[in-house]
């Protein structure tokens, strides 16, 4: 200190020199520092609280954008007809003639008045719409010439209908014109496929139901999938229909096309009950997320609210509108709904690991500028001051920050929303800007002498011990909330989603109070010893600094998070896994409709990947309480057996169903649905080969051969003891065959079923990567899950660079250390050891502790998380069933691993560069002077 400070100093308070004047002038002298700024911690700053702003307000439009492709996929992954409005007026709701109401012109009128009805977000697909007059009940022709499979004469679906030239490709002839007044046959096109199938030609003539038709064009849609085609399917393809009455008839049926100026002659004259209709297939390509409850809306009010009202006022007051839409925009808010809590427990598990590594960037910046801050408060800097000019040092690079984070995040992820992720970056600049300040104004409210704050020393307040008490009571609250409500209701509920952030902050706070007990107990004995490395190392972890703990926080709500999201994640695939497997019964499955030829067995279990072919009888065998019927399987028992332990579906020992002989039942494995309808006593069968008594001896929920249901397993050698002919008769053979194996090869299972079959049998094969490939993600399930992973690992990056800072920290102390104790004689060697030593106690304590916490948030987390949204895209609970979390052991350790790694590679670098530096520098390490 130099000579004027110390004779200032010296003076009485009421001297001239202690003038208030002269103090703020000496105040602002010393304070430069303040308004300098360090530019190495400066600059770290604004770039941590751009990554944090980015992320912050990149995840809502993140959730934005894959919501919103999950919205758009749900109207246009589905056939055309169910995304179709269908407006209709039948002619006995018109009163009066018919003639000018069915007129083209006034259809035509209607039809742009409605379009002018719809408002946003219920938007029509131009140039797919539809609209005109026709029949809805088929005409039967009276031509003899036509093709009648059972007697039954063709039936043809009647329309006059809009637009035909612009969604049809003429082949031959030309469309159809109106008729003038007074004919009596009308002009119809009939497309190719029809033609072809009935036999119809240019110039055929059809004798309708009241209508007298002739062919005058043949034409190929352009695009059958669009409504104008699929919605009255047999308009553009023939098909084959059945008769209602005993017995069922086969006939054919198909449809004509005619000018839409024949609309009033075909209400008039057709006894096909003709109605007008208007088909407006919707256009969900610019739908999003936020839209879809308002289009919902629009729906149902056109369906039975004020919307069918103006409808009405202009097709006529007996127009009825449907449309499946409503349904698919309703299974996408369920599903939406349900995977919300799950991406929730993501963002609060980042956000909580965010603030605490911006906090204890705070805290570790006001501990490094203690000395510093402490002088100016003893010159009599006033603590407003104080925070005011920190703040305002700390805003210069916070504020840009966030500000240039939550830019590129809006210019960068698409999405629906603005507000909500410019107040997120908002939020990170202030948490950023604050931290320093508000950590000094706390640390150097009352002038203290300085001091060590040791980790292992520090005695928690009242105050302390009253949040941590109230946080524990939070998190139990939380935990019992989540298992209770559950996931599977839908709607985030903030407290339930903070569980597992909760519950690794008090694992935190408890390993926090446990962590000196330890450290204590075993610095004793290692002071005794004659070695320096064990004693010292653990002395210098005990003296770490109080504000390490942020550091452990902020692991271990990261590496509870990533555990709780790989158990997720692992969930969902073995759920996908279970149901696959469930579906198929094997790896795969070869079923035929009549019994299957004794050599494909042999040739499927020599196809690459198959290593065992099982041959089943299936039977329904009727059952005598009058309730469900019952399934018969029929195997090899031993062989069977195997298959379902390795499968994994009601494992069953192989001597289980061996036949005892005799006359008595043969023993059978059952599902509980059997046992519990029939009991355990025995039950006599009908089967085809002939009647059998048997016994239920095991009862398995589910069997390869048909998960699920109920059924009765026998073994093949029993039944065929009973009935020899069951053996013989060719008509009694498997019809089912289940592979075992690993990844058999597609193409060449399938060729050998083709090779082994007759031409023209039906016969289908199923294989189990086919039936889980099936089950892959729509956007709305693989955004969140993405967003998920992503949210994750950012909050693992977080957890990391809170060790590191940390580390970081101390590095200088350690220096200087270990160039003190290599000029005493230590060795390089011994030097990193220490250095080893000395982070390995808190380093060890992240990684257990963390994947600790993580096995517990699985256990006490997992019955309330319904996964079965995640897995299985709309699925309703009954169909999918329950997915919880499974624990995934590579999201526990790695993480924790992770940790332990990157504490040691800090450790023996530092140990490595010191080694190289001068004993004078390292003496001077973290000295400012």
């Amino acid at each position: 200190m130099s000579r004027p400070d110390h004779e200032d100093r010296c003076r009485a308070p009421g001297s001239a020199a202690a003038r208030p004047g002269r103090f703020r002038h000496r105040l602002r002298a010393a304070s430069g520092a303040l308004r300098a700024g360090r530019h190495g911690p400066t600059l770290g700053l604004g770039v941590l609280v751009l990554v944090t702003a980015f992320l912050a307000a990149a995840f809502p439009r993140a959730v934005d954008a894959y919501e919103t492709r999950g919205a758009r996929q749900a109207l246009t992954s589905v056939v055309a007809e169910q995304r179709t409005l269908q407006i209709s007026l039948a002619r006995d709701d018109v009163s009066g003639a018919p003639g000018a109401a069915f007129a083209a012109r006034e259809t035509d009128r209607q039809d742009r008045a409605i379009r002018g009805r719809f408002t946003d977000p219920l938007r029509v697909a131009a140039g797919r719409s539809v609209h005109g007059v026709r029949t809805t009940t088929p005409l039967a022709a009276r031509d003899s010439w036509l093709p009648r499979p059972d007697g039954e004469p063709p039936r043809f679906t009647v329309a006059a209908a809009s637009g035909l030239a612009a969604h049809s490709t003429r082949v031959t002839g030309r469309l159809p014109r109106a008729a003038a007044p007074g004919a009596r046959t009308l002009q119809a096109a009939v497309s190719t496929a029809s033609a072809r199938t009935l036999g119809l030609r240019v110039g055929s003539t059809l004798h309708l139901d009241g209508l007298t038709v002739r062919i005058c064009g043949l034409f190929t849609p352009r695009a059958p999938e669009d409504a104008y085609w699929s919605v009255d399917a047999p308009l553009a393809t023939p098909s084959r229909a059945t008769t209602d009455g005993p017995p069922p008839l086969r006939y054919w049926q198909a449809g004509l096309l005619l000018h839409p100026g024949d609309g009033p002659r075909l209400a008039s004259a057709a006894p096909g009950k003709p109605e007008k209709y208007w088909w407006y297939e919707l256009d969900g390509r610019a739908l999003t997320a936020r839209q879809a409850p308002a289009l919902r809306d629009l729906l149902l009010s056109v369906e039975h609210g004020a919307g069918l009202a103006r409808i009405r006022s202009v097709a006529g007051e007996g127009a009825v509108t449907d449309t499946p839409a409503d349904g698919l925009i309703d299974a996408f808010e369920r599903t939406r709904a349900t995977v919300a809590p799950v991406i929730a427990v993501a963002a609060f598990g980042v956000g909580t690991v965010a603030a605490v590594v911006l906090l204890m960037t705070g805290a570790l910046t006001a501990a490094g500028r203690r000395s510093e801050l402490a002088l100016l408060r003893a010159r009599g800097a006033s603590l407003a001051g104080l925070t005011g000019r920190l703040a305002a040092a700390t805003a210069a690079a916070a504020l840009p920050g966030a500000a240039v984070g939550g830019g590129l995040a809006l210019l960068l992820v698409p999405g629906e929303r603005t507000a909500v992720p410019v107040l997120a970056a908002a939020c990170v600049g202030v948490v950023g800007t604050l931290a320093l300040p508000l950590r000094a104004a706390v640390a150097h409210r009352r002038p203290r002498p300085a001091g060590r704050e040791d980790l292992a020393a520090a005695r928690p307040s009242r105050r302390c011990t009253v949040a941590e008490l109230t946080v524990v009571v939070l998190a139990a609250v939380a935990v019992l909330a989540l298992r209770s409500r559950g996931t599977a209701s839908g709607g985030v509920d903030a407290l339930a989603s903070a569980a597992p952030v909760l519950i690794g902050v008090i694992a935190a706070l408890v390993l926090l109070r446990l962590y000196p007990l330890p450290l204590r107990l075993a610095v004793r004995p290692a002071a005794r010893t004659a070695g320096l490395l064990g004693f010292l190392s653990l002395a210098r972890a005990g003296r770490a600094p109080a504000t390490a703990g942020l550091p452990l926080l902020a692991l271990l709500v990261a590496l509870t998070t990533a555990s709780f999201g790989g158990s997720v994640l692992a969930g969902v695939a073995h759920g996908r896994d279970r149901a696959a497997l469930a579906a198929v019964g094997a790896e795969a499955r070869i079923s035929g409709d009549a019994p299957l030829p004794k050599a494909l067995a042999a040739a499927v279990a020599k196809v690459p990947g198959v290593t065992g072919a099982v041959p089943v009888q299936l039977g329904i065998q009727a059952a005598a309480d009058s309730g469900p019927p019952l399934t018969l399987v029929i195997a090899d028992a031993d062989r069977y057996a195997g298959l379902s332990r390795a499968t994994g579906l009601g494992a069953f020992p192989a001597g289980l169903l061996d036949d005892p002989g005799g006359s008595g039942p043969l023993p059978a494995l059952v599902s509980p649905g059997v046992v519990t309808r029939f009991g355990h006593s025995p039950m006599t069968l009908q089967p085809e080969a002939g009647q059998i008594t048997v016994r239920p001896v095991a009862v398995r929920a589910d069997t390869p051969a048909l998960p699920g249901g109920d059924f009765i397993v026998l073994d093949v050698a029993g039944v065929a003891r009973l009935h020899p002919d069951s053996v013989t008769d060719k008509a009694l053979g498997p019809t089912l065959l289940l592979a075992s194996g690993s990844s058999p090869d597609p193409g060449a299972l399938r060729a050998a079923v083709r090779a082994h079959t007759p031409a023209g049998a039906s016969v289908h094969t199923t294989l189990r990567a086919e039936a889980r490939a099936g089950l892959a993600d729509p956007p709305l399930q693989e955004g969140a899950q993405r967003l998920y992973t992503a949210a994750v690992g950012a909050g693992a990056g977080f957890a990391l660079l809170a060790l590191l800072l940390s580390l970081l920290q101390a590095a200088p102390e350690r220096a200087q250390l270990l160039g003190r104790l290599r000029t005493l004689g230590l060795t390089a060697r011994q030097g990193r050891r220490l250095m080893v030593l000395e982070a390995l106690p808190q380093a060890l304590l992240a990684a257990l502790g963390g994947a600790l916490v993580g096995v517990a948030a699985i256990r006490l987390l997992g019955p309330g998380t319904d996964l079965a949204p995640l897995a299985f895209p709309g699925a309703s609970g009954d169909e999918a069933g329950t997915v919880h979390l499974r624990t995934d052991p590579a999201s526990l350790l790695l993480p924790s691993v992770a940790v332990v790694v990157l504490a040691l590679a800090v450790a023996l670098t530092q140990a490595w560069l010191s080694g190289r530096r001068h004993a004078s520098t390292e003496w001077r390490a973290g000295d400012t002077r």
